[in-house]
């Protein structure tokens, strides 16, 4: 499985960010051809009782780099990544991974 992470910071309107995220990015998200599966995960803690990092990481899995890279090459993806910048601009890390049982 091959991946595109994203890390979100925490927002500065956590409820805007949700209402954002939910209604607008996400739908455009699921437009991207190849995504196997959408994984998003909300941050709840951090083991040592700090406040976690971050707010939200979200996973989109391709069946493998090839499915990633044509995905890449989508306007749907181009338009994912043009609308950071209208809810997390600044406040998102974007990492790629394999994914791999141990």
């Amino acid at each position: 499985m091959y991946k595109l992470i994203v890390l979100y910071d925490h927002p500065d309107d956590p409820k805007e960010f949700d209402r954002y995220y939910r209604e607008v990015h996400a739908p455009l998200v699921k437009k991207v051809p190849g995504i196997e599966r959408i994984v998003v995960n909300r941050v709840v803690g951090d083991p040592m009782g700090a406040r976690p990092r971050y707010f939200l990481m979200a996973e989109l899995h391709f069946t493998d780099r090839a499915a990633f890279e044509a995905a890449a090459r989508t306007p749907e993806f181009r338009a994912t990544g043009a609308d950071l910048a209208n809810f997390a601009k600044g406040k998102a890390t974007l990492l790629i991974a394999e994914e791999e049982s141990v």
